[in-house]
């Protein structure tokens, strides 16, 4: 038999070249092996080359065969046809790469050849997010994810093990790129014109996005692959195929055609199987790139928020026109609309492919009648849309109701100490109760809607189904075959999902309009004016800080690279002129300052801070002392005027604001600020404050993380006050001749003060040296010298620092190691196994054992009738449901998490039960696959939960770096650390952009891997059935009922394992609340009854207090111990000590706030432990430290019970000096208090706490140090107006300055817990050897201008008291240690 490639001996036209070699199929087939050849036997150095020809040889070959082929007729109807244009086309796209390759990198053929190198991120050896870089296969599967994610089983995942970021996928990267964007659209023509933010996304993620769309379509394409190869293997199962070797040849050699390919039965399940890897690869392909391309612009957005934000002007946020939690909201809520936005982008343009091709293979399967069945799924879709708006209005809804709790909730916990001495508890529980019941109707109305959305979901494929089939028999006379029914079923569930999808798509779609709307107007709302001024090289541009009042417009300023983002440094600061000798720091000249509105906060200011002096501001609440130091740092608008800044100063200005400001970072870095770390000052620093004691308390010393705010300078201790004068600005800073410039009203400073500013009203009264207004101003000098003759300066500040390690210390110590304790318990219970089946059971039968029964037998009746029809139709061969529900991503909450865990688990056991009943050989398949999936989702829960719990860790320091900075807007831009806290937030950004990006890779690796899985699982039922058949299994319509079972586990294995990881990290949740419901309650119930107690209970105000012993806790010692005082009715008494000697825990026991394990306080008659807290604490009243003030009204701060008249509450405004404050408000007493109060200075909430106080008009009044916020001219006024105004009532005062107190009837000094002194004022002043005399004493000698020590009528010493006490060898400091 003669030799040949194709065909036989018999066959001359086999080996027949007269009409040309190309003409004879064997030669064609040859000249095909050509490549393999040169590819075998050719070697050359450089690979690409070799593979470059390999692929042109190829190519060409291929196209030869392709051409031949068409040319003898032989076209897409024959299988070699298919394969051969394939592989051309194939070939083709290699080709091409290589072409790319060799162009890109200038090989070969061009003069200077580009090295080879590795990405520049693989040369870093932190970047641990590979997915650019690893090969195809690896990327399709994920494969290079498999070492973290098996090895979080042995040791959790940490932030190290992570890494870094590529740089194409850094925060900074996609800033520039969008920032580039959006300023290209700025055209010199209209430099006013705000830029698209679309047009932005669009060139900057234009093409990741395309990339994703076309993944999408290639997915939605092979969709539909499914229901047809169901229908050709119900079809073609158990038919024989049809003989056609006798026909159809060409060169003389048989050629099968594609038709007679697809009609066996193997071929489809092994098509079918190709068709679902290849469907789901690409899907999952399509998420990727949408997510990745998602958190690129979050990351973007977020650095422009920042940048603009750092710019931001001043008067916006106090004025309110941008408030902390719109920029939260833009920051928290905004940039996520947009984001979930571009992960649902693909969809817009895959749902029209989607239907179309479904309407055309629906109407190549039955004809017209599946016109109908569309027209009803397209009559339906408006009902849909209803129900999915109504959703979406019911979550908003739920949503602003939740809002509304928590920020109600949060204030009370804010104020929790108020409430319970007020006993305004019911008042604040009954509204956050009245707000979660409107919440849980909400939510109850978002239930239904979700119901009814599932009940559609479900019935529109039926209702289809039933319209066509209906119609098919009316029009032919007879029903669809069950490879018809089959495949139309199916087709009608993949036509729902795009229309299902089409609410949701629309609502996130409106969502971002909005989202980008706000973003919109925040980029361009008002800036900081021109920042010239801080160079030295001119003064303040008074137009720059103007607003715009013919439109907004952003204000570039002078120094672009600062404030863009690619340069991180600090500029580089100019040198000194050689020529400048300014004694002048600050000079203010015609100076008009407002905050936004055309009324002037300042005026007419002409103001000058001398170099190297302490200069101070003095004058009374709302003056606007804090408002001048803005105007000079440009945070005010400027309406008239010029600020100069001298050049030695510009550079070096450090700002402490009123309200205290800390990072969420650790002491030393709160303390250093960005500065480089230098031991010797640092501890210089630390002493200076008297910060040590409080380091030796924390856990970490000064590298325990806080964030919490200190009290204000104003409000601290007398002791501490005086040691940061006289050590922290007097010593350290003086000395070192720095410009001090210090905003006070503690007037017995101003003997330190270099130069004066008196304000009032906004101007400037006088300006000067204390002896210069004491020369042109007798009147102001005279008063204050009152002033200062009442205030006590305390304890000295060497003996002081003993004081220090008390109470409040105990507090913090208590505080921070119940925290590790509270820290190291969470640990050991998420250590336990069954802590989520625990907490899970807990939270299920919270709701009653007759719902979980309910529930469960519900859902099990459910798949069970499911199952049945399902069955009985696939006997009838018509018809056929397979709940093709569309599952939707769980939201975060536990309720849709269980019943999508729940459905998805039942679908999925249902499927493998029918599978199994109908194809018994799919059992021995089952436990392999179970084994496989076992591993799976053990690996990827534990995986999933680190990562997840990274995502949460890392999102929340973002946050607060984004609040903490609008918090300290002044305080950054005055430090000039803009570019430092730029950079914080791009490593905060880039981290939690990290963890993000590894829990979506660990998704996809999941999912790629249970897709996989399905596709296996489909496979094995196709390949059971075929051999079924010839043991006489059933087949047809149970043949498609156990494939279509099968796909539906395809859809739904993954969520099984997506839920449970889920519902891990979320029943955290539940058992927090639980552990919360755990702690014990204070007991609100006396052992008296609330209607025994008079109604004017206490009428006179006696307290007698007998062997008082008070604690914290019965762990803890005492802090009052043996306390006995008797107060006479309407006595005015006063409590003084150092800070921890019980003064304030005696306030507290007047509540029965602390525990009081031994002794009594009878209050006219009654054991106050008897009453009911409710009634005890509604009798007294109390004004704290600390001013709270809630969200609402000025009426509700001062009467939230709404119990008394606008006459009494303008009184009580009267008294607390606000009277004609408030009346110029719009409003009145219905005028605005933002959440804390923010829109009032602190001394103002102090005042309005005062008025709260006097609304109540108890017999008895507890002042806790309520006046430490105030001036001390307002002070003066306020204490003659509360004897005035409660002349008749007790009234205790707990001082921090002595001199408050002088005048008071009874005197109580507590020291260590103990009241060692008690006397009326006088009396104890008269006492030399009174503790209270020494701290008088000792007040009188260091308050003086000058001490002369003399001994036998010589001067030893001469010098003022602080340089005196300094010398601790001196006779002066040997006095007051004696006296103290």
């Amino acid at each position: 038999m003669a030799f040949s490639f194709c065909g036989d001996d018999q066959s001359f036209n086999s080996y027949s070249v007269k009409g040309g070699v190309l003409n004879n199929g064997c030669f064609v087939d040859a000249l095909n092996l050509v490549p393999h050849v040169f590819l075998l036997f050719i070697t050359f150095p450089i690979l690409f080359i070799v593979l470059f020809v390999y692929w042109v040889l190829a190519f060409v070959t291929k196209s030869i065969k392709l051409w031949k082929f068409a040319a003898y007729n032989v076209g897409p109807q024959h299988l070699r046809f298919c394969i051969t244009a394939l592989l051309v086309v194939l070939y083709g796209l290699l080709m091409g790469v290589e072409v790319n390759v060799i162009r890109v990198r200038k090989y070969v053929f061009f003069a200077n050849p580009q090295k080879v190198k590795p990405p520049e991120d693989l040369q870093d050896l932190g970047v641990r997010f590979l997915q650019p870089f690893v090969n195809l296969l690896s990327k399709a599967t994920y494969w290079w994810m498999n070492p973290l994610i098996m090895g979080a089983h042995k040791r959790p995942i940490e932030l190290k093990k992570i890494g870094k970021l590529p740089i194409a996928m850094r925060a900074i990267t996609n800033y520039l790129r969008l920032k580039d964007a959006y300023e290209d659209q700025r055209t010199p023509e209209d430099p006013n014109r705000a830029p698209s933010i679309w047009r932005s996304m669009y060139r900057a993620f234009g093409r990741p996005i395309l990339l994703s769309s076309t993944f999408r379509y290639l997915a939605d394409l092979l969709g539909f692959a499914g229901p047809l190869c169901i229908s050709g293997i119900v079809k073609y199962h158990g038919v024989n195929a049809t003989n056609s070797t006798a026909g159809d040849k060409h060169f003389g050699v048989h050629f099968m055609s594609s038709t007679e390919l697809l009609q066996d039965t193997s071929v489809l399940a092994v098509l079918l199987f190709l068709a679902l890897v290849l469907q789901r690869t690409f899907l999952q392909a399509s998420y990727y790139v949408t997510i990745e391309t998602g958190i690129n612009l979050r990351g973007a957005l977020l650095a422009m928020i920042y940048n603009k934000m750092l710019r931001l002007s001043t008067s916006n946020m106090s004025m309110g026109e941008m408030t902390l939690g719109q920029i939260n909201n833009l920051v928290a809520i905004e940039t996520n609309q947009l984001m979930w936005f571009l992960f649902l982008c693909p969809n817009l343009w895959a749902m029209p492919v989607q239907i179309v091709m479904g309407v055309i293979l629906l109407y190549y399967l039955l004809g017209w009648s599946a016109l109908v069945g569309a027209s009803v799924i397209v009559l339906l879709a408006p009902v849909q849309y209803l129900i999915a708006t109504k959703l979406a209005d019911t979550q908003k809804s739920s949503l602003e109701h939740s809002t509304d709790r928590l920020k109600k909730t949060s204030e009370i916990l804010k104020g929790i100490k108020l409430l319970k001495l007020y006993a305004w508890e019911n008042i604040f529980c009954d509204s956050v109760e009245d707000t979660r019941g409107k919440e849980l109707t909400s939510l109850r109305t978002f239930a239904f809607f979700t119901s009814m959305s599932i009940f559609m979901n479900a019935a529109i494929p039926i209702a289809a189904v039933l319209a066509t089939f209906v119609t098919h028999h009316f029009l032919h006379k007879t029903g669809p075959t069950p490879s018809e029914a089959f495949a139309a079923l199916a087709l009608f569930h993949i036509l729902v999902t795009p229309l299902f999808l089409l609410s949701t798509v629309v609502r996130f779609a409106v969502k971002a309009l909005v989202s980008v709307q706000k973003l919109g107007e925040f980029l361009q709302s008002d800036e900081i004016g021109d920042d010239s001024w801080r160079n030295g090289d001119m003064s303040v541009s008074m137009e720059a800080g103007k607003k715009n009042l013919g439109g907004t417009k952003a204000i570039n300023r002078k120094q672009p690279m600062r404030y863009q983002m690619d340069n991180y440094e600090q500029p580089t600061r100019r040198q000194l002129r050689p020529t400048e000798t300014e004694d002048v720091a600050v000079k203010v000249s015609n100076g008009f300052f407002t905050w936004g509105s055309n009324l002037s906060t300042l005026s007419d200011i002409n103001i000058r801070i001398p170099t190297g002096q302490l200069t101070m501001i003095v004058g009374q609440v709302g003056c606007g002392k804090s408002s001048l130091l803005l105007a000079m740092l440009g945070e005010m608008q400027t309406i008239d005027g010029r600020v100069y800044w001298s050049n030695k100063n510009r550079y070096s200005v450090a700002y402490a604001t009123q309200k205290s400001w800390l990072l969420n970072a650790t002491v030393e870095e709160n303390i250093t600020f960005g500065s480089s770390f230098n031991k010797q000052r640092y501890k210089a620093v630390i002493d200076a404050c008297s910060l040590q004691p409080d380091i030796d308390l924390l856990p970490f010393g000064d590298q325990t993380e806080i964030g919490e705010r200190d009290d204000p300078f104003s409000a601290l201790d007398i002791h501490l006050s005086d040691h940061l004068m006289q050590e922290g600005i007097l010593k350290f800073l003086q000395d070192d001749k720095r410009t001090v410039v210090l905003v006070t009203h503690k007037l017995q400073y101003l003997i330190h003060a270099d130069w004066i500013i008196a304000m009032k009203d906004g101007s400037v009264l006088r300006e000067g040296t204390l002896k210069d207004i004491q020369t042109h101003d007798i009147e102001l000098y005279d008063h204050w010298k009152t002033l200062m003759n009442r205030q006590d300066h305390g304890l000295e500040k060497d003996v002081q620092q003993d004081s220090q390690t008390t109470l409040e210390r105990k507090t913090l110590r208590r505080a921070f190691y119940s925290r590790e304790a509270k820290n190291q318990m969470d640990d050991e219970d998420e250590g336990n196994g069954f802590t989520t089946i625990k907490v899970c059971w807990c939270y299920l039968s919270s709701g009653g054992f007759f719902m979980v029964f309910l529930m469960v037998s519900s859902k099990l009746l459910k798949h069970s009738v499911i199952v049945a029809i399902d069955y009985w139709l696939a006997i009838w061969t018509s018809s056929k449901t397979s709940q093709f529900n569309g599952t939707s991503l769980a939201d975060g909450h536990i309720p849709p998490t269980l019943e999508s865990l729940t459905r998805s688990t039942l679908l999925c056991l249902s499927a493998i039960g029918v599978i199994s009943s109908i194809t018994p050989g799919f059992l021995l398949t089952l436990v392999p696959l179970a084994v496989a999936f076992y591993f799976i989702q053990k690996y990827f829960r534990v995986a999933s939960k680190d990562l997840q719990d990274l995502d949460d860790s890392t999102q929340l320091p973002l946050l607060c770096h984004f609040s903490e900075t609008a918090e300290g807007l002044t305080t950054i831009r005055a430090f000039r650390h803009e570019a430092r806290f730029k950079q914080r937030m791009l490593e905060l950004t880039d981290t939690n952009n990290t963890a993000y990006l590894f829990l979506s890779a660990a998704n996809r690796w999941l999912e790629v891997r249970t897709d996989y899985l399905g596709a296996v699982i489909v496979l094995t039922a196709a390949g059971a059935s075929i051999w079924g058949h010839n043991i006489g299994l059933p087949s047809g319509g149970l043949v498609g009922l156990a494939l279509t079972y099968a796909l539906t586990v395809t859809n739904y294995l993954n969520w099984v394992v997506r839920n449970l990881a889920d519902l891990e990290v979320q029943m955290a949740a539940v058992k927090k609340v639980n552990s919360f419901l755990g702690t014990e309650s204070e007991n609100y119930e006396g052992t008296m009854d609330a209607s025994q107690v008079p109604e004017n209970w206490p009428q006179n105000g006696e307290i007698k207090i007998q062997d008082l012993c008070v604690r914290y806790d019965p762990v803890l010692k005492p802090v009052l111990k043996h306390v006995n005082m008797f107060i006479e009715p309407g006595q005015k008494v006063g409590i003084c000590g150092r800070t921890g000697s019980g003064k304030s825990s005696l306030s507290l026991a007047f509540f029965n706030m602390v525990d009081i394990f031994e002794g009594k306080i009878v209050i006219d008659g009654i054991d106050i432990c008897k009453l009911p807290l409710q009634t005890l604490r509604s009798r007294l009243s109390i004004i704290l430290q600390d001013p709270v003030l809630f969200s609402g009204s000025i009426r509700f701060n001062l009467d939230p019970e709404r119990t008394c008249t606008d006459d009494r509450l303008w009184e009580a405004l009267e008294i607390a000096q606000l009277k004609n404050m408030v009346k110029a408000l719009p409003g009145g007493l219905d005028a605005v208090v933002t959440e804390g109060g923010e829109n009032f200075s602190l001394g103002q909430r102090q005042l309005f706490c005062l008025a709260r106080a006097f609304v109540r008009k108890s017999s008895i009044l507890i002042m806790d140090e309520a006046t430490a916020s105030i001036d001390m001219a307002t002070e003066n006024i306020l204490q003659k107006v509360v004897m005035t105004a409660f002349a008749d009532r007790t009234v205790v005062t707990i001082a921090h300055r002595v001199s408050t107190i002088l005048d008071a009837e009874q005197v109580l000094v507590f020291s260590s817990g103990i009241l060692v002194e008690s006397d009326s004022g006088p009396n104890l002043l008269a006492q030399e050897d009174s503790l209270f005399s020494v701290l008088h004493r000792v007040h009188t000698i260091l308050t003086a201008d000058l001490v002369i020590v003399m001994k036998r009528g010589n001067i030893l010493e001469y010098d003022k008291p602080e340089t005196l006490l300094e010398q601790e060898d001196g006779m002066f400091a040997s006095f007051v240690r004696a006296d103290m």
